[in-house]
């Protein structure tokens, strides 16, 4: 479904129309109902990208499962968990505000977009074994995770995943579970945050549209917002832009001028997923099971085996297998985008990174070429029994690794997100591997702090973000605040119609 509706020289500019910029504009025009915003996509619908149901994991990932939040075991034998309870306090704010958006009317249906799921981590070889136990140590004694069960035992592994432990061989096995994980399809709260957007006053949304320029002026940015079905450039002035548009957003940057865009480059990976839909099959499995990292690979390719709700329907997932592309965009991306990113200013950064880094590349090499039985090879770790025949391909989403310099070096932003916001804090842009979904709502918070400081300045725009996010500046990872984060979190979950 194109959207055409246009606001002349709005206050904000959000360039992609996923899970970003959908939370960016629905917690501006809360905060401030008076301001005016547009919103530009290139693809005909929205949130088609990054967002889209069947371009990632789905994963809430609130630090249960992935093991690439916990990094090896110290020198003392302990797993240091800081990283995973930051991630979960993250998510839990995603949810809070999502959840005051069912209560408020914004959006309706919650089991359209976010479902219950057990999170499993799954290892095996007795290092891991004994990683996985000191991981579980140090996770389950902090209140949020209490909850999580360790186990070495076939039988109980197998009544939590029994794809995990049909026709396995010997060896030592573990396996850690908590019922309270979720599978979510960001690309449906973003559009249905864009539905209530759409009927609220100084509010525009046109699809079909590319950005093709970003002009600095003395009161913020002319953006020219080419119509694809027409070829008529509309340029439209705002006081601040954001980018939110996955791959694209690199081009954008560079467009811009912006002296913090100098020396940037993009490295793209595209994905791919083994997809199961035997009813006979998906049935037996109700899990995100997550593993360890292959070797050579990037920390976004860990592999690992999904019930997915999609499109109303329950599926099996299993990936993600990497591929080599030159485009930046899975629908919209041309071959050219690689070679076009290539600047003065960023050449010998990416001549260091492609020196440095000759395992990744013979990594998405290999995982380009690979045949359906070395895939299927993969698979077997996690479901022994799985055969070819209930397995099929599928493209998935492209991630653009953000590379950049660090003191003076080049260096692959390899996990997570980075914004990028101009000295004048006039435009903010989202880069990085991951698009940061599950802990969104934190990032754009962040975005707001310091592009709108004036919008959390007054008592009453305290209120209102008390109100969307309770627990938001309120430290519940610290033991006292346990009851209030259990009891916040209870109201959220009932809202969502988790655990239900």
């Amino acid at each position: 479904m194109k959207h055409a509706t246009h606001v002349a020289d709005p206050d904000v500019i959000l360039i992609g129309s996923g899970i970003m910029s959908a939370n960016l504009a629905a917690l501006l025009k809360r905060l401030e109902p008076k301001l005016t915003l547009q919103v530009y996509e290139v693809t005909a619908g929205l949130a088609q990208e990054s967002s889209h149901g069947w371009n990632n994991a789905g994963t809430g990932h609130a630090g249960i499962c992935e093991l690439s939040y916990t990094p090896k075991r110290e020198a003392d034998g302990t797993v240091n968990v800081t990283k995973a309870i930051e991630i979960f306090e993250q998510f839990e704010h995603s949810k809070q505000f999502w959840s005051y958006a069912v209560a408020s009317g914004m959006i309706e249906n919650p089991r359209e977009f976010i479902n219950s799921v057990n999170h499993i981590s799954f290892v095996h070889g007795p290092e891991q074994v004994d990683f996985l136990r000191a991981r579980h140590a140090g996770m389950s004694a902090h209140h949020f995770f209490s909850e999580m069960v360790y186990s070495t035992d076939r039988a109980t592994i197998g009544s939590w995943a029994p794809l995990l432990t049909e026709g396995r061989g010997e060896g030592p096995i573990a396996a850690t579970q908590m019922t309270s994980g979720t599978d979510v399809n960001f690309g449906v709260i973003a559009r249905k945050l864009f539905s209530w957007l759409a009927q609220q006053p100084g509010c525009g949304i046109a699809s079909g549209h590319r950005v093709v320029n970003l002009t600095k002026t003395p009161g913020g940015w002319d953006v020219a917002a080419k119509d694809l079905a027409t070829g008529a450039v509309r340029h439209n002035h705002a006081k601040f832009v954001f980018v939110g548009a996955g791959g694209g957003s690199l081009h954008l940057l560079q467009k811009s001028g912006i002296p913090e865009a100098k020396g940037l480059g993009g490295f793209p990976i595209g994905g791919q997923w083994l997809v199961c839909d035997n009813p006979e099959i998906v049935k037996k499995h109700q899990a995100k099971v997550y593993g360890q990292a292959l070797e050579a690979a990037p920390t976004m390719a860990v592999p690992h085996l999904d019930t997915r709700i999609l499109d109303g329907k329950k599926t099996l997932l299993f990936g993600p297998f990497a591929a080599w592309t030159t485009k930046f965009l899975h629908k919209e991306g041309s071959w050219t985008d690689l070679p076009g990113s290539i600047k003065p200013d960023n050449l010998l950064t990416l001549l260091k990174i492609g020196a440095s880094n000759l395992p990744l590349v013979k990594y998405l090499v290999q995982q380009g070429t690979q045949s359906m039985v070395h895939r299927m090879k993969v698979l077997h770790i996690y479901y022994p029994t799985a055969q070819a025949k209930d397995w099929k391909l599928i493209e998935a989403g492209i991630r653009v690794q953000a590379i950049k310099k660090t003191d003076g070096e080049a260096g692959i932003v390899h996990y997570g997100t980075e914004v990028i916001t101009s000295a004048d804090r006039s435009i903010s842009a989202l880069v990085g591997a991951s698009p940061g979904a599950s802990v969104c709502v934190n990032i754009v918070l962040d975005v707001i702090k310091l592009c709108f400081p004036q919008l959390l300045a007054t008592a009453a725009g305290q209120v209102r973000l008390q109100e969307m996010i309770p627990l938001y500046g309120v430290d519940v990872k610290l033991p006292p605040n346990a009851a209030r984060f259990r009891a916040v979190q209870q109201k959220a979950n009932a809202l969502l119609q988790l655990g239900s």
